[in-house]
């Protein structure tokens, strides 16, 4: 029997709350509704950083960020780290990416060419790590474009300075990912090898800047959109760089929540809801593409996150040392051969992707991975995975000299807590009573019982990062 193809997509920045699978009423996102009917619908996975390269140097290794020693934007990964692709390709697979992997540094001004690469096992790799024109020809994107003459910039918009009006479709860089897997997908249909194809979409990271004829459809409701979840003072007993990323000094890009009208919020809102919906148009056409050429039954569909966006949530935007659920709790869904049509409440995380494909393609996993397949949950064969979820934010920002550099945090069904490391402090959070993360119980005696057990639970899953390579050799 032939091995199962794969067809990876990965978004940048899309918290879990954003698809109409996951009981977002505004969002119209039709194609990755219907993904999620038939097959796994994770409703509660979450991400192990809630910042891109230590999120995605755990998820293509299954180990944790600080295990693989890339747990900061702006590192490389070593070229000892050993990603799935590699092993897939090492097993027979061919392996194609578009857009970008950020497993390196990505900043324009200290790279020459594309991000520095290890031997990742892709051998179609067309690179685009952001949507801007910074990187010369070395961005595909931006080269095919020339190529065509169009223009892929954003415009300001006239009614709102805090988002953008983005290229229109034909020429957005979620198409161009789109087009780049399409054509990889119509090229394997006829033959006997199997693939893996990374589609990492920049969308819906920001800036916001959805194109203008995906923004239009919630002007009209637009005094409709709920504002984001922040209750004024609840920031007074959380750590310190949360309220410096509340008034812009953590950022300092303009996104202080008090610089925000409602009206600002709102369209932000919708931009990023926008944003979302133009992803799920480009992963109609990539179904489209496999059930034409006859693979879509063969093939495993992954979509998700590498983690998400506070949007106002808490008064802050963007990302940081934050483990709110907006932060790092990610849409995940799972279709394919044997993937059972059901949606799953199981606490999962992304590190388990990892072992999860390799048991999908026969692969033996290398024995420095740390997660756990997924592949009984998917056939339905147990609703038991783990009792907790572990997140993890070292340094991994290059503005931490003013923020928190050292927090993690470890969640269960009804309580999390994060853990500032240095301080003495945290937050402890009982989400039964109160889901929206707002009132924290750290240090409150009603919960000392609790706090306590949590960071017991939290010292063991610390303990779990330690590497467990080299494999041991002997008895002694």
């Amino acid at each position: 029997m032939k091995k199962p193809n794969i067809l990876w997509i990965c978004s940048d920045q899309q918290r879990w709350d954003t698809l109409g699978c996951y009981g977002n009423k505004w969002v119209n996102t039709p194609n990755l509704d219907r993904l999620a009917s038939s097959g796994t619908c994770f409703t509660h996975a979450y991400s192990q950083s809630p910042v891109c390269t230590p999120s995605r140097a755990s998820f293509l290794t299954g180990r944790y960020a600080c295990t693989t020693r890339c747990r900061q934007n702006g590192q490389d990964i070593p070229d000892t780290e050993i990603l799935v692709t590699r092993l897939l390709r090492d097993a027979g697979y061919r392996c194609g990416l578009s857009g970008k992997l950020h497993l390196s540094a990505c900043n324009p001004s200290a790279c020459t060419s594309t991000e520095r690469r290890i031997d990742d096992g892709y051998e179609a790799f067309h690179w685009s790590h952001d949507p801007w024109d910074a990187w010369g020809d070395h961005n595909e994107y931006w080269k095919d474009l020339r190529a065509r003459g169009a223009d892929g910039t954003a415009r300001p918009h006239p009614d709102c300075d805090k988002i953008s009006i983005g290229p229109e479709e034909d020429c957005h860089q979620a198409t161009w990912c789109a087009d780049k897997a399409i054509d990889f997908i119509e090229t394997q249909a006829d033959g006997d090898q199997p693939w893996l194809f990374s589609v990492n979409i920049f969308d819906p990271h920001h800036p916001f800047d959805a194109p203008a004829k995906y923004l239009e459809r919630y002007l009209d409701r637009l005094d409709e959109i709920p504002l984001p979840n922040y209750t004024p003072g609840e920031l007074a007993d959380k750590p310190l760089w949360q309220q410096r990323d509340h008034e812009g000094a953590y950022h300092g890009n303009g996104f202080a929540y008090d610089d925000f009208s409602d009206r600002d919020h709102r369209y932000v809102t919708a931009s990023y809801w926008a944003m979302c919906d133009l992803i799920d148009v480009q992963v109609g056409r990539m179904l489209k593409a496999l059930e034409q050429s006859g693979q879509l039954e063969n093939t495993l569909v992954i979509y998700m996150s590498d983690h998400g966006e506070m949007l106002g949530d808490h008064g802050i935007y963007l990302k940081g040392p934050f483990f709110y659920d907006c932060a790092i709790r990610v849409p995940l869904i799972i279709q394919g051969p044997s993937v059972l049509a059901q949606s799953s409440d199981t606490l999962v995380e992304l590190l388990d992707l990892a072992q999860t494909i390799l048991d999908t393609a026969g692969v033996e996993p290398h024995p420095g991975m740390q997660g756990r397949s997924l592949s009984p949950l998917l056939k339905g064969e147990t609703n038991e995975h783990k009792s907790n979820v572990f997140c993890e934010y070292f340094d991994a920002m290059c503005w931490d000299d003013i923020a928190g550099g050292r927090t993690s945090m470890v969640r269960t069904r009804k309580h999390k807590l994060a853990l500032a490391h240095g301080t003495g402090k945290g937050e402890l959070y009982d989400l039964e009573k109160d889901p929206t993360e707002t009132v924290n119980r750290w240090g409150d005696p009603a919960y000392a019982g609790v706090q306590n057990d949590l960071l017991i639970q939290l010292a063991d899953r610390l303990s779990d990062t330690v590497d467990p390579l080299p494999s041991r050799r002997a008895e002694w």
